[in-house]
């Protein structure tokens, strides 16, 4: 549903745009840490108490992948650590927090931690963190309070159509639940030899490994996070020197390996991290390399986990796989 009233807030007074929108004033693109920052967030507040929202879900997180683009660098864990019980690990798609608590992930994302998501109250509330301190405030209601209490901050809201980080799905994605079809063909897969590897991306650009046997996957499906997306994958191999002998000359790959303590591991490497690649898959129990580029990296299986009661009311997407072609795996 898309909000009727959005306003993109910023400390960048429109005054100083070029022809082409473009900022061409003297306002730094980080936050200050201080009270310009502070304003940033008594008006997402002001915002949400005029639209009468006090608690906001977490949508489609993502943190830092291997290449941080963030202008300033990224803290240790996200900076989740301290904000929400159990860190990452609570840093999920749907997960519900507290006004208090959104407007320390506002925070986070206006200081480029690493961490970033949508967070919204459904057909209410939405605030979104875009790039060099523009923030994205969409409202069911006028807000008419809000937008003077945000000018009187010293801040610029501008009205808009929409967001332009409102989500939208992907056009190669497919919407499949990781339902019990989707387990009984996973069973099937791992008994026949077919699969062993599962991936589990709990949050975009972070994945847990699962490697998997007939008695282990229940067990793996119980302890996955709330709407995850999976993806299947051959099982690891223990002729590490074959793994190591596919190694490319140039460009990007994703090893895994399980080391001899049983636990697994994944690295995006390139040609220059090549060398320390190959010595960790040398001393690998198994391993396994995957590619990188979207056109080749597609899984056996994949699905995204629905809520406990089965309503997939995630809104991202389960990569195509090779079995969207196929009747049986």
């Amino acid at each position: 549903m898309q909000l009727s009233h959005v306003y993109r807030v910023t400390k960048y007074d429109p005054a100083d745009r070029d022809d082409h929108g473009h900022y061409t004033g003297a306002e730094d693109v980080t936050s200050d840490h201080g009270k310009v920052e502070a304003a940033y967030l008594q008006a997402v507040q002001a915002f949400a108490a005029d639209t009468g929202v006090d608690r906001l879900s977490v949508r489609e997180p993502e943190v830092s992948s291997f290449v941080h683009f963030g202008v300033e660098p990224p803290l240790d864990g996200f900076g989740l650590g301290t904000l929400l019980p159990g860190g990452l690990a609570d840093f999920h798609d749907g997960a519900e927090v507290p006004l208090d608590t959104g407007l320390e992930l506002v925070r986070l994302m206006l200081r480029d931690s690493g961490a970033w998501c949508r967070l919204e109250a459904e057909g209410a509330f939405a605030v979104h963190v875009g790039w060099d301190q523009y923030v994205y405030i969409g409202s069911s209601q006028p807000c008419h309070v809000a937008l003077a209490c945000t000018r009187e901050l010293g801040l610029f809201p501008e009205r808009l159509d929409a967001s332009p980080y409102d989500f939208e799905p992907d056009e190669d994605g497919v919407r499949r639940p990781g339902d019990n079809a989707f387990w009984d063909g996973l069973h099937r897969a791992v008994a026949s030899g077919r699969a062993g590897l599962l991936e589990e991306i709990y949050v975009q650009n972070a994945s847990r490994w699962h490697r998997l046997t007939s008695g282990t996957i229940d067990t793996v499906r119980a302890a996955l996070a709330p709407r995850a997306r999976l993806a299947v994958w051959p099982d690891l191999s223990s002729d590490t020197a074959t793994v190591l002998d596919a190694l490319p000359t140039e460009g990007l790959v994703e090893g895994v390996w399980q080391d001899t303590d049983g636990q697994i591991h994944s690295a995006v490497a390139d040609e220059d991290d090549f060398p320390e690649l190959a010595a960790r898959i040398a001393g690998a129990h198994a391993a396994a390399l995957l590619p990188i580029y979207a056109e080749e990296r597609i899984p056996l299986l994949s699905a995204v986990m629905p809520d406990r009661d089965g309503v997939m009311r995630a809104r991202w997407q389960a990569e195509p796989s090779l079995n969207d072609t196929a009747q049986e795996l």
